[in-house]
C-alpha cells in the first residue's frame, strides 16, 4: 500500500461523520426533534395534571403499576383524541365523517398560513412585522363592509370583497414601510402602535351607525355578510373548509416565486442579508422596505378576509383577528421564514388547534396544555444547541465532523 493510500484511508470515516452531522443539524431534522420534545413535555404536563395519576401517586410504592397505568391512560387518551380531532376521527362510522377532522385542521390553518407568510416575507427583507393584528382588522373591516353593503352577483361581489380586504391590509402594512423609509422609525414600534390604532378604529366603527354597525342594534357588531360574498365551502356544507384555503395555496406559490424566481425577491433577500451591501450594489433599500411591507400587509389581509368571509358570516366584532396576528409570528419562526416551511408550520398549528378542542371535549385536557406545547416548540426552534445537547448531536464544524484534508495533503507532500 502506498503512502498516499495510507494517508487517504483514515479520511473515509470523518467524511461519513460529516454527512451524518449535516443531516442531523439540518433545519428539518431540528424542527422534527423540537416537535418530539414538545410532545414529551406535553405528555408530562398531561400526566401531572390528571386526577387519576394524582390519586395513584399516593400509594405509588405499594402498587406502582397503578400509577404507570394511569399515566399511560391519560397520555394515550389525550394524544388519541388529538389525532381524532386533527387528522382522522376513528370514532366516526364512515370515511367521509372521519376526514372532517383533517378539513377542520386545514380550516384553522388557513389564516395562520396567510399571516405566517406576511411575517416570513418581512423577515426575509430584514423587517419584523408584528402588526398582523392591525392589518387583519383593517382588512376584515374593508372586506366585511363590502360583503354586507352591496347586492351584486356572486362572481362580482366575492372577488370585490376579497380584493378590498387585501388592498386594505396592504395599505396598512405599506404605511409602516413608508414611515420607516422616510423617517427611519423602527417598524416594531410602528406596527405595535398601528395595532392599537386599527383596533380602536374598528371598534369605533362597529359602534357607529352607518359605518360598520348593524342597523337596528346597539351591539358593536356588523351586519351579516351577504351570501354572495361568502367564501364557498370546498367539499360542501358538511365541512368547514372553504375556498380561503385555495387562496392561501396560491399565496404560498406566489411568495415562493417572488422570493426565489423574481428580481424583486432577490432584492428583498439582499436587503435582508445586508442592507449596506445592497445599497452599495445599487438597490434602493427604502423602496424595498415599502414594497416588502406592502406585500406583507396584503398577505395578512388574506388572513383577515378568510376570517370575515369564511369563518364568521353572521357579523363580526373587533375580536375577529382571534390572536392570529401574533400566532403568525410563531408560524413564520417554525417555518424558518420559507414559504413552504411556513405552510407546513401553519398546518401543524392548525392541527394543534383542531385537536386541542377535541382533547378538551373528549378527555377534559386543558386547552392551555396545547398552547404550552406550541410555545415549547418555538423555544427549541430558537435554541438549536439545546436540542443538540438533548439528543447528543455534535455541533456543526466540531472535531470529527470535518475532513482534515489540508493536513493530509501536507503530510503526503512532505513524504
Amino acid at each position: 500500500m502506498t503512502d498516499v493510500e495510507t494517508a487517504k484511508k483514515p479520511d473515509e470515516a470523518p467524511r461519513s461523520n460529516q454527512l451524518a452531522s449535516q443531516i442531523m443539524n439540518s433545519s428539518t431534522v431540528m424542527t422534527v426533534l423540537a416537535v418530539v420534545i414538545s410532545l414529551v413535555v406535553g405528555a408530562v404536563l398531561i400526566a401531572v395534571t390528571d386526577s387519576k395519576v394524582q390519586a395513584t401517586a399516593g400509594y405509588f410504592f405499594a402498587r406502582p403499576t397503578d400509577m404507570l397505568a394511569a399515566i399511560w391512560d391519560a397520555v394515550s387518551g389525550a394524544y388519541i383524541a388529538l389525532f381524532n380531532g386533527a387528522i382522522y376521527n376513528t370514532n366516526r362510522d364512515s370515511f367521509l365523517g372521519g376526514i372532517k377532522s383533517i378539513t377542520d385542521t386545514l380550516h384553522h390553518a388557513t389564516p395562520l398560513i396567510a399571516g405566517g407568510l406576511g411575517v416570513a416575507l418581512a423577515f426575509r427583507a430584514g423587517l419584523f412585522n408584528i402588526g398582523g393584528r392591525g392589518q387583519m382588522l383593517v382588512a376584515a373591516g374593508a372586506a366585511g363592509w363590502v360583503g354586507f353593503s352591496f347586492h351584486l352577483p356572486v362572481w362580482i361581489h366575492l372577488p370585490l370583497a376579497v380584493i378590498a380586504g387585501i388592498a386594505a391590509g396592504a395599505l396598512w402594512g405599506g404605511l409602516v414601510g413608508y414611515l420607516k423609509a422616510r423617517t427611519g422609525a423602527h417598524e416594531v414600534i410602528l406596527t405595535i402602535m398601528l395595532n392599537y390604532v386599527a383596533f380602536y378604529l374598528i371598534s369605533w366603527m362597529l359602534r357607529t351607525p352607518g359605518l360598520l354597525q348593524a342597523p337596528g342594534t346597539v351591539n358593536p357588531e356588523s351586519a351579516p355578510i351577504l351570501p354572495s360574498a361568502i367564501l364557498p365551502p370546498i367539499f360542501g356544507d358538511r365541512y368547514n373548509l372553504h375556498a380561503g384555503f385555495i387562496l392561501v395555496i396560491l399565496a404560498t406559490v406566489f411568495v415562493w416565486w417572488l422570493l426565489n424566481r423574481s428580481n424583486l425577491g432577490f432584492k428583498f433577500r439582499a436587503v435582508g442579508e445586508n442592507p449596506n451591501a445592497a445599497r452599495t450594489a445599487g438597490i434602493n433599500v427604502k423602496s424595498m422596505y415599502i414594497w416588502a411591507m406592502l406585500i406583507a400587509g396584503g398577505l395578512m389581509g388574506i388572513a383577515g378576509v378568510s376570517q370575515v368571509l369564511g369563518t364568521i358570516t353572521s357579523g363580526f366584532s373587533s375580536g375577529i383577528d382571534a390572536g392570529i396576528g401574533f400566532d403568525a409570528i410563531t408560524v413564520a419562526l417554525l417555518g424558518r421564514s420559507t414559504p413552504w416551511g411556513t405552510f407546513a408550520a401553519g398546518v401543524l398549528f392548525g392541527a394543534f388547534k383542531a385537536g386541542g378542542y377535541a382533547m378538551q371535549a373528549g378527555e377534559g385536557i386543558p386547552i392551555d396544555i396545547v398552547l404550552v406545547v406550541q410555545s415549547v416548540i418555538v423555544l427549541f426552534i430558537a435554541a438549536p444547541p439545546l436540542v443538540r445537547s438533548i439528543f447528543f448531536i455534535p455541533k456543526p464544524g466540531s472535531r470529527g465532523s470535518k475532513r482534515n484534508t489540508p493536513n493530509v495533503s501536507k503530510e503526503v507532500a512532505a513524504k
